[in-house]
């Protein structure tokens, strides 16, 4: 240490000199106390006060130059040197260097800008104000052809430098883009694949770049998908295939690029690692199965990508995929209830999985998960059910199949999300079908538990889900004893709160529901009708002129009903309802106009 501060007393005399000899020496000195103990080093150096020397230094004819970025880039290893590089003056020299046509002065003014910029907040906004970025990608753009192992160590620096600048900054990463860098990187990659150390700094470009939306289009523009699929073929490494796959899954959003991977053969990639890895207890081995699957998953969430795969049912992908389902993994489990889920988002794929006996294969898996209860296979188990039942010509065959009576095991679970796929799942499969409406509308529990998650006010989604199959019941039985069900579980107030639903279609649905409550049992639904307050919530809904025409005929139709019930005639009365349905004559809907008439006269003739 005491030749380092000898080395640099005699630097401060010689850069005032300006002895190009003497300033080498020196400098050879502060380079190797850098190598042995860089942290100390960095501090005496800072101590010194030698750093306002180096802008002069820096100088594009000096031999020196080399050596004196070298440096920088060594004491910018060490966070608490990156705001004293900044504020002493070293960027805007570094940068000028960037226009040098020498490979050393190049490589190191790289790595000196790279290391002050990383995790550097003051350095990346230096180099961004002295246009250092622009610079480093035309090289980028003029050197990527080059295969030299000299130029090949350049592009490394200069890509880790990009990649330093714009790490975790939205605003530089789309710099970075309108520049055009990513064609460039990504034809880099296929010339410069061998090199290991390139690839690394271009995947992970890649990865910082990937996340922002508007990279999306360019990454399309490319042949991105057939290197990235490419190099993953070749890696056996699972840390190698890791950051891969960091950089497919943002890329794999784009629905575009969705497809372009499939078309590269991603697919069978991620099927090879699944099987590779199925059995294996290693974390890296459950960490590979995860993203393979989940990866595939998001594959199928594009509908040209999807339907690529279905190949009508035949395709080899869908079928091993379907051979996810009885595994005894719950990763694949899973992974194969959310593929099901997303190939059944057409009502063909939907009829074709149905006819070929898929349902079974989910209800044994919803079955081995009752009590095992993993809560993520559940959901998208039930979630495959709730897309199958969607075609008309589905629903019978579930129905037959006993897909309600396994779904109902789950109506004791505390989970929102298993709630909520749960009712979704029967509300599919009773539309339409009378005899399931009659079956489940007259199960206690059911309508116990309905009532329950119509109060399930910490989740919109359970609450609204309950309210609607609560509707659901009434308007496709049509049925008394469903009706009679209902009011005696506590389940009219709920409908009636439902009617002020900011949501029209639900509103439709509990108008009808209560129209149908109060022409099958008026009687034994006057009491709560009362107390829920129903006709001044009517007079509410044809008084707002935002209604719907559905809304307000629906209510024009249940006010009629209502006439039926002393209590609720005179609340009708009480509320001067005549005046309010006598302007809807004028209605420009003629189904609500005239009803509106056939409402005024049956106001009239009771008043």
């Amino acid at each position: 240490m005491d030749n380092l501060t000898e080395a640099l007393q005699k630097l401060k005399l010689a850069s005032g000199d300006n002895t190009a000899h003497g300033v080498e020496i020196c400098l050879d000195c502060l380079l190797k106390a850098l190598a042995s103990t860089n942290t100390e080093a960095s501090m005496k150096i800072q101590e010194m006060g030698i750093l306002p020397l180096f802008p002069n230094l820096l100088n594009p004819q000096s031999s020196c130059t080399p050596k004196v970025a070298n440096i920088i880039a060594e004491l910018a290893k060490n966070e608490f040197m990156r705001s004293p590089c900044v504020d002493a003056g070293l960027i805007p020299p570094l940068v000028q260097l960037l226009n040098s046509t020498d490979q050393e002065v190049l490589l190191q003014t790289g790595r000196a800008l790279g290391n002050i910029c990383y995790d550097s907040h003051e350095g990346r906004s230096a180099v961004h104000l002295a246009g250092g970025a622009q610079i480093v990608a035309e090289h980028i753009k003029s050197l990527y052809q080059n295969t030299e192992p000299e130029n090949e160590k350049l592009l490394t620096v200069f890509c880790g430098m990009l990649m330093n600048y714009s790490n975790d900054n939205d605003s530089l990463q789309a710099q970075l883009i309108n520049m055009g860098v990513i064609p460039t990187l990504v034809k880099l990659l296929g010339i410069h694949s061998h090199n290991a150390s390139l690839t690394e700094m271009c995947l992970i470009a890649f990865g910082n770049l990937a996340e922002l939306e508007s990279s999306k289009e360019q990454f399309a523009s490319t042949n991105i998908a057939e290197e990235l699929v490419r190099l993953f073929q070749k890696q056996a490494e699972h840390d190698k295939k890791e950051m891969i796959f960091e950089v497919l899954a943002p890329l794999a959003e784009n629905d575009v690029i969705k497809l372009q991977l499939v078309e590269a053969g991603l697919v069978e990639c991620l099927l090879d690692v699944v099987a590779q890895t199925v059995d294996g207890e290693r974390e890296e081995d459950i960490a590979q199965l995860k993203t393979a699957s989940d990866l595939m998953v998001l594959l199928l969430l594009g509908d040209e990508s999807m339907q690529k795969l279905f190949e009508g049912g035949k395709g080899s992908v869908f079928q091993r995929v379907l051979s996810w389902i009885p595994s005894n993994n719950h990763q694949l489990q899973l992974a194969g209830a959310l593929a099901i889920a997303n190939f059944a988002r057409n009502d063909g794929n939907c009829i074709h999985m149905v006819d070929t006996g898929i349902v079974q294969k989910l209800l044994d898996l919803l079955d081995r998960h009752v009590e095992e209860g993993n809560v993520t296979v559940q959901h998208a188990a039930l979630s495959a059910l709730r897309n199958l039942a969607i075609p008309v010509v589905n629903k019978s065959k579930m129905l037959s199949a006993g897909v309600a009576d396994v779904v109902l095991k789950f109506l004791q679970s505390e989970m929102p999300p298993v709630q909520f796929k749960l009712l979704g799942t029967l509300r599919m499969l009773i539309d339409t079908q009378a005899e399931a409406a009659d079956q489940l509308g007259t199960n206690g529990k059911l309508v116990e538990r309905l009532v329950e998650w119509c109060e399930a006010k910490d989740h919109a989604g359970v609450m609204g889900e309950s309210n609607r199959l609560l509707s659901a019941l009434i308007r496709h039985s049509k049925s008394k004893e469903v009706v009679r069900s209902v009011i005696q579980g506590g389940g009219v107030k709920h409908l009636v709160t439902m009617a002020t639903s900011e949501h029209m279609i639900m509103q439709n649905e509990a108008l009808v529901a209560l129209g149908l409550i109060a022409a099958l049992d008026l009687v034994a639904a006057e009491k709560d009708f009362v107390g829920a307050s129903l006709v001044s919530v009517l007079h509410k809904l044809l008084s707002d002129e935002r209604s719907a025409p559905e809304i307000k005929y629906n209510s024009m139709i249940l006010i009629c009903a209502l006439m039926g019930s002393e209590p609720l005639h005179k609340e009708v009365q009480s509320l001067a309802f005549i005046d309010v349905v006598s302007k809807l004559r004028a209605h420009e809907n003629k189904t609500v106009s005239h009803q509106a008439s056939l409402t005024e006269q049956r106001l009239t003739a009771q008043s």
